[in-house]
């Protein structure tokens, strides 16, 4: 089964909605390896509409201009691109399709397809909410910048439940961008303060 991994840029106080302002200065070749590693794990790439028209208005221009940045942009533009939209499109970026049906169902198909390795979601802050709820998303790969952005979308909403995390993998980088993989995890068991009261510190 094809996992499902979302990619995010995201703030110390949990802005996905990226700003240039304090995005750039962070990127360095850490960040660029992280990022490589994250679409050599999928073979699609799942896209809300605002992102991929970010993405289609920019990468097959750079790929055509024959730049330091042209192979990543090849590599882009040969994915499979899935894009989430509620309106019919046509696409002039190649190996782009819109979602067929309902998200939840059109997604849990392709992780269903044994032809298919891995999912990539690249920002889409609505889309991986949406799965996110359904319980398809199979790992949250998170830069975390030094930065309390204050303003701008949140990646978690508001809601009924919690979601626990497990962290499989963390990286400091010398910016002070931290990288955190989280896989879906159990709620713990229920827990109050006098089960962890042995735990306070005693004092002086």
């Amino acid at each position: 089964m094809a996992k499902v991994i979302s990619t995010l840029f995201i703030s110390a106080d949990g802005v996905a909605e990226i700003d240039p302002d304090w995005h750039f200065p962070y990127f360095d070749e850490n960040m660029g390896r992280a990022v490589t590693e994250d679409y050599n794990a999928a073979d699609v790439l799942l896209i809300g509409r605002e992102t991929y028209d970010s993405f289609a208005g920019a990468w097959p221009d750079r790929e055509a201009a024959g730049g330091d940045d042209a192979p990543f942009a090849k590599q882009l533009g040969d994915m499979r691109k899935v894009v989430v939209s509620r309106q019919p499109r046509q696409f002039t970026w190649r190996n782009s399709e819109v979602i067929d049906g309902d998200l939840v169902d059109a997604v849990a198909a392709l992780k269903a397809d044994a032809g298919i390795q891995g999912i990539l979601i690249p920002g889409s802050i609505s889309v991986v909410q949406q799965l996110l709820a359904a319980g398809l998303v199979d790992e949250l790969r998170l830069l975390v910048h030094p930065v309390a952005a204050r303003k701008g979308r949140r990646l978690f909403d508001e809601g009924d439940t919690a979601y626990h995390l497990a962290v499989t993998a963390t990286e400091a980088f010398p910016t002070g961008v931290i990288r955190v993989i989280y896989t879906p995890a159990s709620a713990p068991g229920k827990v109050g303060y006098d089960e962890v009261k042995e735990q306070v510190p005693a004092g002086k």
